[in-house]
């Protein structure tokens, strides 16, 4: 065992540098597809299914893979994942951006799914064994927390540059230097972590860990693009199904990928629900803004993008300041602030209108993303640091499955909640005399009225815009509402869940054994 001090370097720092640029371009390469599909789609010509594989392939091999990759760094060593991950992500990146048919690009996709989910809980396990003083720890986790949300921000902005200014395949190759640079300096920066003694890898268990993620999130989406019917119920309960069997499966052998024992402490399980209550709520919230400002407001789609780069600022604020509030305040205090802060903003959302309402849903956005980036900085370390180091790869790849599926559930539910509502306050509202096909394409969607309002004389025409916009916005104020309820009980339960959890102190914890580049 090679003995490791407590504090953490100018080269664990470089390295935290280093591992914020593959979380930064996964989320990235979440959103950033939205904004190039209409260009792709007019030169590759997909069907509508071959456009939905497109789009939903990479999240669907991410989110299935998650944990299997934790628990391969676990067993072979982190840093070589991590590795193996940036070529294939950046092979996969070329491959995406010069696909000359659709079934090519589909495959690059489904590559980048799969080299992504080596990356994400690579990078957050390799920081658990790089800071061992919990001050550090917490506030390189907040930095990473920031980093991958900003991802997600930052990814419709450039999108929007790069489409402006070049072919549709740009949006893939701004992974390429990044991930170059990642397997320069990764072999200099980062040190080897791995399990000693991680027994045989269980094939089975891989399967069926994919086999429980994959229709539960295929299940989810579906509800989210076609509403609840019984294929989605089939899928869901199908997964979840096999997720007893993966359950039962790992507290029966004697290496389990996952260590099921982690979720009897309090902590674990309660910073898991808490982190993906509170991602389900931003992510119901964070579709219906974007068609607000579109589509209500008017703007065009790097406007639109752009007016979002604040909540980015209030990201890296919320992430900061629970680092440095932890140190002298439990978690069990800030956790529920912070949930409380982002649920003012979800209640400041409601007060925006069809006229007037920018500045509102910037600030209420901004504390939304404050609040919010204050709980996962902390729930994921409260997460990492639950596990011994040597299954840090597998807690990891745990505490970002808890994410995914926080954000396809409150895509679905509270997408599907704000659909309804909008539907429901047209019909009570639609101006009388339009034809029957009008009115049902304008009760079906905010794009659909404003598309079939066209078609009519301009007084006609613009009432029922006017109509559509009202409804619209008393659908958003409906998703904001059940968001706020939503973070107000959660952080309920993270109050007397996590009440006992001390603050950070700068008590060193055990050194892990570790491999020498």
């Amino acid at each position: 065992m090679n003995e490791i001090s407590a504090k953490a370097g100018a080269r664990e720092w470089l390295g935290l540098a280093v591992l914020l640029l593959p979380s930064l371009l996964v989320s990235m390469d979440l959103s950033v597809l939205f904004f190039a599909l209409p260009f792709l789609s007019a030169d590759l010509e997909p069907t509508s299914a071959q456009q939905l594989w497109i789009v939903d392939i990479y999240g669907f091999l991410l989110a299935g893979l998650l944990i299997t990759m934790g628990s391969l760094g676990d067993r072979i060593g982190r840093r070589r994942l991590l590795l193996i991950g940036a070529l294939a992500f950046g092979s996969a990146s070329i491959l995406s951006a010069y696909a000359p048919n659709p079934e090519l690009l589909i495959a690059a996709r489904a590559l980048l799914g799969i080299a992504g989910a080596t990356l994400a809980p690579s990078t957050l396990s390799l920081i658990r064994n790089m800071f061992h003083d919990a001050k550090q720890r917490t506030l390189a986790i907040s930095l990473w927390t920031a980093g991958f949300a900003g991802g997600g921000v930052l990814g419709p902005i450039l999108g929007g540059f790069l489409l402006e200014h070049f072919w549709w395949g740009s949006v893939f190759l701004i992974n390429v230097p990044a991930m170059v640079l990642l397997l320069v300096l990764g072999p200099i920066l980062l040190p080897e972590y791995r399990d000693h003694q991680p027994g045989r890898f269980d094939l089975l268990s891989a399967v069926l860990s994919l086999a429980t993620v994959l229709p539960v999130v295929n299940g989810v989406k579906r509800i989210a693009e076609h509403g609840a019917d019984w294929v989605a119920a089939v899928s869901i309960v199908a997964g979840l199904l096999v997720g007893v069997l993966f359950v039962l499966r790992q507290r029966r052998i004697e290496h389990p990928m996952i260590d099921v024992s982690l979720f009897r402490r309090k902590e674990f399980g309660a910073a898991i629900v808490t982190a993906l209550f509170a991602i389900f709520s931003v992510m119901g919230l964070s579709m219906v803004a974007a068609q607000y400002l579109q589509i209500v407001l008017g703007m065009q789609p790097m406007e639109a993008a752009l007016w979002t780069a604040p909540s980015f600022a209030g990201m890296i604020i919320g992430t900061t300041l629970a680092a440095v509030l932890v140190r002298f305040v439990r978690p069990g205090v800030i956790i529920p602030v912070g949930l409380l802060v982002a649920a003012c903003g979800f209640a400041l959302v409601t007060q925006a209108g069809v006229d007037s309402g920018l500045a509102t849903i910037v600030l209420g956005a901004g504390l939304i993303a404050a609040g919010v980036g204050s709980v996962a900085a902390l729930a994921t370390d409260l997460v990492v640091a639950s596990a011994p180091p040597q299954r840090a790869g597998s807690a990891s790849a745990i505490s970002e499955t808890g994410t995914e599926f926080g954000g396809a559930l409150g895509l679905a539910v509270l997408g599907s909640v704000g659909v309804a509502a909008y539907r429901a306050e047209f019909a009570d509202t639609a101006p009388e005399g339009l034809p029957l096909e009008v009115a049902d394409a304008a009760q079906d969607t905010l794009g659909g009225a404003v598309a079939v309002a066209g078609q009519l004389p301009g007084e006609e025409g613009a009432r029922l815009v006017d109509t559509a916009h009202h409804a619209f916005v008393s659908g958003m104020h409906t998703t904001s509402i059940i968001g706020a309820l939503i973070l107000g009980g959660v952080a309920l339960f993270a109050a007397v869940l996590l009440r006992h959890v001390p603050p950070t102190t700068t008590k060193e914890e055990p050194a892990d054994d570790h491999v020498a580049a």
